[in-house]
């Protein structure tokens, strides 16, 4: 693959990112769920005919993917690599413009998805920790003994069942200018923490609600208490000495 294909294929991708209308529909499908070219249709704000040509495009560049479903098309994005991308980009855009205020609601900075996996405040302090507790090895991109032994008994599932995606790995979170955990490991996590009821997903945005049995979990498993909801986690407690039961 020569130089000259690969400007252009990357020339045609961040064309495809730049319009207002689209970058609108990937925004909205950060949250890993897959929605229907109305929906679509909607969050652009454009007539149909257009949002069509829109997703016909980004979909062309391998930038989202198509789920016929009965009279009903869904579109999602096409897979974690796009998200990461997007996520750093995000970054980059708040990163640009350090004087200015974010208008991001603290609540969605504290916890949302990205994609697949926990991003936000939250997600950044559950990382520092778990390096910091040894469970992640310095690289972030596997579990320690500890650590798989530990997040097991949590009911974290830690077998990828697809060999081809990597395990774990960080992710710059756009909004902390820091690292969250993302990978399989990642995904895993936020699934166990679902599953226990720990956080809860809003309907109608990325946003991940912490609940009063998430809170205890945060403090107890890992060492982490709020300190006021929705900003700021502190580290409160040493390495746990054992594995604390769900």
């Amino acid at each position: 693959m020569d130089d000259y294909f690969l400007e252009q294929k990357l020339a045609a991708m961040a064309a495809a990112i730049a319009d207002p209308s689209r970058a609108r529909m990937l925004c909205l499908l950060m949250d890993g769920r897959a929605y229907t070219a109305t929906e679509l249709t909607a969050v652009a704000d454009v007539a149909s005919s257009t949002a069509s040509k829109h997703l016909s495009r980004l979909a062309e560049q391998q930038l989202v993917h198509c789920i016929q479903q009965g009279r009903h098309r869904y579109f999602r994005l096409a897979n974690a690599e796009v998200a990461a991308m997007l996520e750093s980009l995000m970054g980059l855009v708040v990163g640009a413009r350090p004087l200015v205020v974010s208008k991001t609601p603290p609540s969605l900075r504290f916890a949302r998805t990205c994609y697949d996996h926990m991003a936000g405040e939250m997600a950044v302090a559950l990382h520092q920790r778990l390096l910091a507790m040894a469970w992640l090895d310095p690289s972030s991109t596997a579990l320690t003994g500890t650590g798989r032994q530990h997040l097991t008994a949590l009911g974290v599932n830690c077998q990828p069942p697809d060999a081809r995606r990597r395990f774990a790995g960080t992710c710059l979170d756009w909004s902390e200018r820091q690292f969250h955990l993302g990978g399989w490991l990642g995904c895993a996590l936020l699934q166990a923490f679902e599953a226990s009821a720990w956080v809860r997903r809003e309907l109608d945005s990325r946003q991940l609600q912490l609940t009063a049995s998430g809170q205890q979990a945060l403090s107890r498993h890992f060492g982490l208490a709020l300190s006021a909801m929705p900003l700021g986690l502190r580290a409160t407690n040493p390495v746990p000495n054992k594995v604390a039961r769900r």
